[in-house]
């Protein structure tokens, strides 16, 4: 990531409008920003019962219940908007996902005051990119809808009167969650995997990838709203610790788990393609081009430790730790 614009010590408040605060990353935002900045909150939620924090007690929250499809309702709010963090999105299929995850987004940042609103933090996926940090073409071509239709937001974006404002926040892959916030789609199973791997352990496979903790995503975040990039900088953020590959984050859960690993078989994509044959599994176009891409990683991924940041969950174990799987 490029250099970003030195920040003062005690920001000005400001009012951020921010989408997807009832889900993993969002509860995390919210909650980093109430207790580390003096910024007033404006948060859009189509069902405020799915925040799981006391917002009615808080003086600087406001909720605003209603779907970013009815945004042009509330056009005179974002017109005083400062900062805005989009973070909702939708993962059902056709035609709301589109209407969600680009009209709706596209229309909101067309509603926003270019003069007055000084950075947009619009969230999509590092699952469009490929490994130069350049839009991937498959992931227009063949993939998911929620897939296709964060490429299709992204790719337009350059159209909107305010795009020069617009910083686009790339998440790899997000664990997070507890008795207080949502779970992520991986930390929601991440249990079970642990119990599989008196039998991964065994296993050799080629691939690579980064991962983020919600609450990580939120340091970062947050120290963008008060530190946004230079003007010259390339307005893309891609979060994420250092890569990891496969066998090694296999490793590093067998270490905490206190699990030897006395052999490995390496699963081969030729093998991996047979077994697929063998047993008829059907998948997506999209799923069996990832399986052959293997290595999601990317140039420069920004983490806490990079912005002089403690970061909350930079290992492998300290992810096992936080996601509740005792040691040994």
């Amino acid at each position: 990531m490029s250099e970003l614009n030195p920040a003062f010590e005690s920001p000005q408040p400001k009012r951020i409008f921010i989408t997807g605060a009832s889900g993993c990353i969002g509860h995390y935002l919210v909650e980093t920003l109430l207790n580390d900045t003096p910024h007033e909150l404006f948060l859009l939620v189509r069902n405020p019962a799915k925040l799981l924090f006391n917002w009615q007690d808080e003086p600087r929250l406001h909720v605003i219940q209603d779907d970013i499809r009815n945004i042009d309702a509330h056009a005179e709010l974002l017109k005083t908007i400062d900062t805005a963090i989009l973070a909702a999105t939708s993962w059902g299929g056709a035609p709301e996902i589109y209407d969600i995850n680009v009209t709706g987004n596209h229309r909101l940042m067309e509603l926003l005051d270019g003069d007055r609103c000084q950075q947009v933090l619009y969230f999509s996926t590092a699952s469009i990119l490929d490994s130069n940090n350049l839009p991937l073409k498959e992931a227009g071509e063949i993939g998911t809808d929620y897939i296709r239709s964060k490429y299709q937001c992204y790719m337009q974006l350059p159209e909107l009167a305010i795009y020069p404002k617009i910083t686009t926040v790339f998440p790899t892959l997000v664990f997070g969650g507890d008795k207080d916030k949502p779970y992520s789609h991986i930390s929601a199973g991440i249990t079970d995997v642990t119990k599989w791997m008196g039998i991964i352990r065994f296993l050799r496979a080629d691939g690579s990838f980064h991962f983020a903790h919600g609450k990580d995503i939120a340091l970062v975040v947050t120290h963008l709203v008060d530190h946004p990039p230079s003007p010259e900088a390339a307005h893309q953020v891609i979060i994420g610790n250092p890569a990891l590959t496969i066998d090694r984050t296999i490793e590093e859960i067998c270490e905490y788990l206190d699990k030897r690993i006395y052999f490995r078989i390496p699963l081969s994509m030729w093998l991996a393609d047979r077994i697929i044959d063998w047993f008829h599994i059907r998948m997506a176009d999209w799923d069996r081009f990832c399986l052959h891409y293997r290595h999601f990683v990317y140039n420069q991924p920004v983490h806490p430790e990079k912005l002089g940041l403690q970061p909350y969950c930079p290992t492998v174990a300290d992810l096992m730790r936080v996601s509740g799987v005792q040691p040994g």
